[in-house]
């Protein structure tokens, strides 16, 4: 039994010197707070904050990441061929300098003067403007084609070429067009694709957007089925606001043409020009899908449900633009004519695929809708003829027996007046026998109501008040006789009254 436990006492030899190898004891942690940790003798202590701040910084993933970017930065920017580039770039800009001053006193002197006058004068313009930067563009090309000639590579000239290029376009739109809507959109068109090409990835750009489609009709039997890509979008975008411009600009162009056709009347070249306006950006649509090989007859498949939710939601839009058409094709109305609608009295300046501009008397312009003349009708005091008759009511006493000379004095004021017409005669006519006064109408025609109403009638009736006053006639005022008769009923004095009351 002492041998059997003797040798369970013994511990095991150790395998191998490695486990022999004394454990290294962990650091005793203080449970008093702020008290610091315990290191155990013949350690070092930890680097205080080193390590958790390494791991949330990831230091070392940030200086590979910098050592990186500069090995990068050796092989591809500071090597001969980037300094040979950027040598051309600086020295590009001594000839287009010398250059660009003669190209724009060569489009000055000899194109501008031979071009009419127009979008095509504002085009040399713009290029006489931008000539030393078009000199630019030409000499970076020519320094590009002797790179490229040595086979190295010229990736800074032509990124150089590129941002340039975008920044003559923009300029050019701004000059030609002047319109603050297509500059923007040359802007944000012509900055990201030049920034993009710059930077070499303009390329992986496009095959992105011609990866990212979308189906609008599925395969049927043997129709395939009708995909759209977003570089399709993109694409259409771009050549619709190209002919959408062009659109615009032959549509006012043909405005003006018509403008000098005086065998046309105001009311159907309204007429032309709203049909222009509704036709040609359709057609510039049309055109566009059709560039980037859109099948239209795909269109039949959803048109259906597009086209009736276009009409309810723009259902008074669209009842408009038919009003203006009706407006124009039975020519109740047309520019130029005084009207007076809705309690509103002007003329006519414009008629618009939605509304009709009229310019009042107060240099107001008001622009009502189309649909307000169909429904609730207008007074066009120039319809057929521009002559118009005006009323001015007046009265006269009844101590004045002569009536014939009231009527006298009347037409000779109106007559005074230089915009009454002669012919017809302006006439004064007695209408009744009023509570206060003998009522007159006097009636006389002008021929140019644009000018205004109001004001001739008041000459007229300034004229009627000094005539009359000239000769002794008064113009009365109402006025009431109140006859009381007595009664044999007592009325109580004030006193009595009062005594009553208080009882």
């Amino acid at each position: 039994m002492q041998e059997t436990d003797a040798q369970t006492d013994q511990t095991p030899p150790p395998a191998n010197e490695a486990d022999a190898a004394p454990q290294q004891a962990e650091p005793v942690t203080s449970d008093i707070p702020g008290e610091a940790a315990v290191t155990p003798p013949g350690q070092t202590p930890p680097a205080q904050g080193d390590s958790g701040l390494s791991e949330i910084l990831a230091v070392d993933g940030l200086r590979q990441r910098g050592l990186e970017l500069w090995a990068w930065t050796q092989e591809n920017i500071l090597t001969l061929n980037m300094l040979i580039q950027l040598g051309l770039l600086l020295i590009a800009f001594v000839p287009a300098i010398i250059f660009g001053p003669k190209l724009k006193r060569l489009i000055e002197k000899h194109v501008r003067h031979r071009v009419p006058a127009g979008i095509l004068r504002r085009a040399c313009d713009a290029l006489a403007t931008v000539a030393t930067l078009i000199a630019l563009w030409i000499t970076l090309g020519i320094f590009m084609s002797f790179v490229g000639a040595m086979d190295a590579s010229n990736g800074l000239l032509s990124a150089a070429q590129s941002l340039l290029a975008a920044a003559i376009f923009i300029r050019l739109v701004t000059l030609i067009i002047r319109s603050p809507f297509w500059s923007k959109v040359a802007f944000y068109v012509a900055w990201p694709i030049a920034a993009l090409d710059a930077f070499g990835i303009l390329g992986d750009v496009v095959a992105q957007l011609e990866a990212a489609s979308l189906t609008l009709a599925p395969a049927e039997g043997d129709n395939a089925a009708v995909t759209i890509s977003m570089l399709d979008i993109v694409r259409a975008g771009i050549i619709f606001a190209i002919f959408f411009w062009i659109a615009s600009f032959a549509s006012s162009l043909i405005s003006r043409q018509l403008e000098n056709v005086e065998e046309l009347n105001p009311s159907f070249r309204a007429l032309l020009e709203k049909i222009l306006n509704f036709a040609l950006p359709i057609i510039a649509l049309v055109i566009a899908l059709q560039m980037i090989g859109f099948n239209l007859a795909s269109l039949a498949v959803f048109s259906g449900a597009v086209g009736l939710g276009i009409g309810l939601g723009l259902q008074k839009v669209i009842g408009n633009f038919l009003a203006g058409f009706t407006l124009l094709a039975d020519k109740s109305i047309k520019p130029g004519d005084t009207i007076e609608v809705d309690g509103v009295f002007g003329w006519i300046t414009e008629m618009k695929s939605r509304y009709v501009a009229i310019r009042t008397r107060d240099g107001h312009n008001i622009l009502m809708p189309n649909s307000i003349f169909i429904d609730e009708g207008v007074v066009n005091w120039s319809h057929s003829d521009r002559a118009v008759r005006i009323h001015a009511p007046f009265g006269v006493t009844y101590d004045q027996r002569d009536l014939r000379l009231v009527q006298k004095l009347a037409t000779e004021a109106a007559a005074e007046v230089p915009r009454v017409l002669e012919t017809p005669k302006p006439v004064c006519n007695l209408m009744e026998f009023g509570d206060s006064s003998v009522n007159f109408d006097l009636r006389f025609w002008i021929n140019d109501p644009p000018n205004g109403i109001s004001n001739v009638k008041s000459e007229v009736m300034m004229g009627i008040w000094e005539r009359l006053h000239e000769n002794g006639i008064e113009i009365p005022f109402p006025q009431r006789d109140l006859h009381i008769k007595s009664s044999a009923v007592t009325l109580p004095t004030l006193t009595e009254a009062k005594v009553e009351a208080s009882e």
